[in-house]
């Protein structure tokens, strides 16, 4: 379920009460933010806890060799088991995804609770790591990688399974 700040109280709530207002177009064809969004907080992250003590290590550690090898750049954002919101109606609570790992160009370098593609630009991730699991490398392999390639238009996607050693990108 995906909570929100609502701007009426000091509570979260999961849809708001206008979420059936049309959405306008914006210039570039993309959907706008919506008018019943217009807390200037972000949304929370809807990631599950981590499956293994082996992908929090692993996700620990890209993520501190990416803050090292771009510890000079304020243009890179990247971030680890955050969602990745893509779109602003969320009427569906399905339309959005937590890459483990994922990493924006021309983005600017701050701490945020998720990544809300309609308040970045319409930017999108411009790559994907996945720490594929049993229970999830099926999810990761068809599901997100159809997602990002078709909708996200993602040409950057990487899966490691940790008991085959299966290395895809």
């Amino acid at each position: 379920m995906v909570q929100r700040f609502s701007p009426t109280s000091s509570s979260t709530s999961t849809h708001p009460s206008a979420a059936s207002l049309p959405l306008p177009e914006s210039d570039h064809g993309s959907k706008a933010v919506p008018q019943w969004d217009n807390c200037r907080d972000e949304w929370l992250s809807d990631e599950p806890e981590l499956e293994s003590d082996f992908h929090r290590d692993q996700i620990d550690l890209l993520l501190r060799l990416m803050r090292w090898y771009w510890r000079e750049r304020n243009d890179v954002y990247f971030s680890g088991n955050t969602t990745v919101y893509y779109d602003p109606d969320q009427r569906t609570n399905r339309n959005f995804r937590g890459p483990d790992i994922y990493v924006v160009f021309g983005a600017e370098k701050r701490s945020r609770n998720s990544w809300m593609v309609w308040k970045e630009g319409d930017k999108y991730p411009d790559v994907v790591f996945e720490l594929l699991s049993y229970s999830t490398a099926k999810t990761d392999r068809t599901t997100k990688k159809e997602l990002y390639q078709n909708e996200w238009k993602l040409s950057n996607y990487f899966w490691f399974h940790q008991e085959t050693k299966e290395f895809r990108g």
